[in-house]
């Protein structure tokens, strides 16, 4: 006798067009432990950790903002490190420092490092187009730039509004694991959902960023096509410089291929840790060095297109967010994170915002302005 199975109620879809753990009431623990929620991931230890000693300043908790941000009811975790020292850290009730937590796009501040290396490496060449180094690539990215596509400034018919049930990001997420496929569908894997994607004029008239994850996942591609070296080699080696003390877990596909373009969870701590490495010039622990100095500083000196009011004081740049200052980057549900290298700062900000989309502007503008300002001062 066979005994039938049911499909996993926690990546069933649902209303509006999301997987349960993804549903406003499931949306928190969903983020709290999506590590183990995912179909398929990779997870990676640094055999060497990057200490940090508690030194707290609680002039901070005082700071205007801060009690807005932490008092919040999506809020997760706070952490500012300076240097080895952690100044400030807080944490909700039902969360905590050995926990990690879905961060979601700040995932793709990692390919800034790698694309920076193999830049200096004379690897890549950032006016070429994608196509001359990945001709699988359709119409949506084979005419584009290197440098177009890592600043977010494309346009193709891939779309990433989060309050359209239909939009691209979500058709994705069954190439991601993230939800399952409908009975009747063949399961993508994550390249030949970006070597589909299409287009036609792909010039940005928009005058701003054009936000799209698969700008990412592409980078990630050629990367690993011009080096000759695996994805997992390459975050292997990020996970290694930074020093993390607990698992960098990573969503994959069917075929092993990370989620680069989201797909990460880290506890805060080891957020901040990886984001000092922005601070640092890519220098890590042991003298470890990823990315390229030259490159990050390029990075925010010389941005891409700007972004969308109320945000508009930040540009989009190689694959980060700078406002010339800090380099970060914001993560879908309510994560953000920044370092500043004027000050080797790292400020890192976990929520789960619970409406309908999971997603909220307004929001992010006065938080990343307060994390700016302490990360400064």
């Amino acid at each position: 006798m066979t005994i039938q199975g049911t499909p996993n109620p926690g990546l069933v879809t649902g209303r509006d067009n999301k997987a349960r753990w993804n549903q406003p009431d499931t949306r928190r623990q969903g983020f709290h432990g999506l590590h183990t929620h995912t179909r398929y991931a990779l997870s990676f230890r640094s055999p060497c950790v990057l200490p940090l000693y508690k030194s707290i300043d609680w002039t901070i908790r005082r700071h205007p903002g801060v009690a807005e941000i932490l008092e919040a009811p999506h809020f997760s975790a706070f952490v500012v490190v300076r240097g080895e020292h952690v100044i400030y850290e807080a944490y909700a009730s039902d969360f905590g420092p050995g926990r990690p937590h879905s961060i979601q796009s700040i995932t793709k501040m990692a390919v800034n490092l790698m694309l920076g290396r193999a830049v200096a490496d004379g690897l890549v060449d950032m006016s070429r187009t994608m196509g001359s180094y990945l001709p699988e690539l359709g119409s949506g990215y084979a005419e584009a730039t290197v440098r177009d596509t890592a600043d977010m400034n494309v346009a193709n018919d891939y779309a990433e509004d989060y309050t359209d049930p239909d939009t691209g990001s979500f058709a994705m997420e069954l190439a991601m694991g993230w939800r399952l496929p409908p009975e009747e569908r063949e399961e993508q894997t994550i390249r030949q959902f970006v070597a589909a994607v299409t287009g036609d004029d792909l010039e940005n008239h928009t005058g701003a960023m054009l936000y799209k994850s698969t700008n990412t996942d592409a980078l990630a591609w050629l990367i690993e096509r011009a080096s000759g070296r695996p994805l997992r080699e390459w975050l292997i080696e990020i996970v290694e410089a930074a020093g993390l003390e607990g698992c960098y877990h990573i969503t994959c596909d069917r075929e092993g291929v990370a989620l680069i373009d989201g797909g990460a969870c880290l506890t805060a701590r080891d957020l901040a840790r990886l984001t000092l490495l922005f601070a640092r010039g890519g220098e890590g622990v042991d003298g470890r060095r990823v990315g390229d100095a030259a490159f990050i500083e390029d990075t925010r000196r010389d941005p891409g297109p700007p972004m969308a009011e109320p945000r508009d004081f930040i540009r989009y740049s190689r694959q980060t967010m700078t406002d010339g200052i800090w380099l970060g980057h914001g993560g879908y549900g309510g994560q953000f994170a920044l370092a500043n290298p004027d000050t080797d700062t790292a400020v890192v900000y976990f929520s789960v915002l619970e409406d309908k989309d999971a997603y909220d502007p307004d929001f992010y503008a006065p938080l990343i302005k307060t994390m700016a300002e302490i990360a400064s001062t």
